[in-house]
């Protein structure tokens, strides 16, 4: 966690999650479980991936029960095999049994994501090309989710819609042009005294040549094919960062990624999250 804004940011997120399953109590675990019976939780990777989140899962022990001790196995962003041992958590196994499904929806979910990035990251290491993600992430949730994609190997691009002008094509169809879009973002930025990196969304060369000629950061090559995101990347010869964006797979990645852009998003990491199987066995002691 980078920042005392961030772990805050998280806190209130894990405190919302353990609210929203435990309500005014667990009842079935308070009663059948006794406060003083001692336990041993163990996480384990019932699938082989990238295991992930265990700055979270740590966070949430310690928010619903502080004298649960939390033991890591594994670094996180690990790649491991089926059914290894990543984690464990000892203390009162009632405290353990009812944070049990916050936990494992928290590391599940981000290992599923952290995975499937680093299968993209992994598919193109011999090339130049970096791997993002997007904003498609769930609602409420981007900040841990854009934390599994960059532990899973993978780059992050905007936050939100706050940290960079992103002219896309129906900002470009309200105001008329790219080129009275991006002059529009630069008064603005004179007018708030802050600086922002310009992208634009482009569908065609005609809106890479205006692109070009009103000076932006980043080009976006919308749904082009392999043929024209290179005719593309040649017309752009360096003069701005160049990301493919659309019908962008695991079979066709590396192609994508040999043609020379600088970026491939990819809304799939967030945005089609599969879990990765992960379970809690608990051990009385």
């Amino acid at each position: 966690m980078k920042s005392t804004t961030t772990a805050n940011e998280i806190d209130e997120i894990i405190k919302k999650a353990l609210a929203e399953d435990i309500g005014e109590s667990d009842i079935t675990t308070s009663a059948t479980i006794p406060d003083n019976v001692k336990a041993k939780g163990i996480f384990i990777a019932k699938q082989g991936g990238v295991v992930t989140g265990f700055d979270i899962l740590e966070r949430i022990v310690a928010i619903h029960d502080s004298s649960l001790v939390f033991q890591r196995l594994v670094a996180d962003g690990k790649k491991v095999k089926a059914n290894t041992k990543v984690a464990l958590v000892k203390g009162k196994a009632s405290s353990i049994l009812t944070v049990e499904r916050t936990s494992l929806n928290f590391f599940q979910r981000m290992s599923g994501i952290a995975t499937l990035a680093n299968s993209y990251v992994e598919k193109i290491k011999q090339t130049k090309t970096k791997i993002i993600d997007t904003r498609k992430t769930a609602p409420g949730l981007r900040i841990i989710d854009k934390l599994a994609v960059k532990l899973g190997g993978s780059e992050n691009h905007r936050m939100g819609l706050y940290d960079m002008f992103l002219i896309k094509d129906n900002h470009i169809a309200v105001v008329g042009s790219i080129t009275k879009a991006v002059r529009l973002c630069r008064e603005y930025q004179k007018q708030i005294g802050k600086s922002y990196k310009i992208e634009v969304e482009t569908t065609n060369i005609k809106q890479i040549e205006e692109a070009l000629t009103a000076g932006v950061d980043i080009i976006m090559l919308d749904n082009f094919d392999i043929p024209q995101l290179k005719r593309a990347v040649k017309l752009v010869a360096g003069r701005a960062k160049t990301e493919a964006s659309g019908m962008i797979t695991l079979d066709n990645v590396k192609e994508v990624a040999k043609t020379g852009v600088d970026f491939i998003s990819v809304g799939a990491l967030t945005h089609s999250v599969k879990s990765l199987d992960i379970s809690l066995d608990i051990e009385t002691e």
